[in-house]
């Protein structure tokens, strides 16, 4: 079921390939604030620590999932068991939630979370954030989620329908900015937001990304 909701999404999304430009993103993003120990939290199956890997800047990378299924997909798609000791060496794969305190994820350059807060029930969203910026504590963290202002322009979305089954809410580019720009007062980080994907003049683009560092 969690297989067909995200290939629905990427139905939706496939025109623009826009998953690629956001995950290519994120790594731009990761690398324009030197991180060298990163963490993956909502990892999924792994498309972006697949990048990380490729890329030797990232000495360190942790990938977090709550989905034990997700993890064993990574770990195949990954090819862990196969990778040169080296490699093997740089990339650890956890099982977690967002929603706990965590000491093993304390002490990173960066962590990033891509396209997962929207699948969060909103009450939850308070201890997510204690677990990321409270807790965890990275120099940076870099998030993505949805626009929903830009829904409008996918032909195959119906209209007032979210880009997933799965999204508890998706935040106009307002709603997004104002409760990141709350959470780094509270925990001292400064924000910056970046837009993924073809931008419209009235609806933005398809992504926004949130770029916190620690002050």
């Amino acid at each position: 079921m969690e297989k067909a909701h995200a290939e629905e999404e990427a139905d939706v999304e496939r025109r623009i390939s826009l998953n690629e430009q956001r995950l290519g993103a994120v790594v731009a993003a990761l690398k324009g604030v030197a991180a060298e120990r990163v963490l993956d939290l909502g990892c999924g199956e792994g498309k972006l620590l697949r990048l990380l890997l490729e890329d030797k800047t990232f000495r360190e990378i942790v990938g977090m999932d709550v989905s034990y299924r997700a993890l064993d997909i990574a770990k195949e798609r990954l090819h862990l068991d196969r990778l040169p000791a080296k490699q093997r060496e740089r990339i650890h794969l956890i099982q977690g939630s967002l929603t706990y305190r965590d000491k093993r994820l304390t002490g990173f350059d960066a962590a990033a979370v891509v396209e997962v807060i929207e699948h969060l029930d909103p009450p939850r969203l308070a201890a997510f954030e204690r677990v990321l910026f409270e807790c965890a504590r990275p120099a940076s963290a870099i998030l993505t989620t949805p626009n929903v202002e830009y829904n409008a322009k996918f032909e195959k979305l119906p209209a007032g329908k979210y880009r997933h089954k799965d999204h508890r809410f998706e935040w106009t580019r307002q709603e997004f900015e104002s409760w990141a720009t709350q959470v780094a007062k509270r925990h001292g980080y400064s924000v910056r937001f970046l837009g993924v994907g073809p931008t419209d003049p009235v609806v933005g683009s398809p992504t926004q990304i949130g770029i916190f560092k620690l002050n």
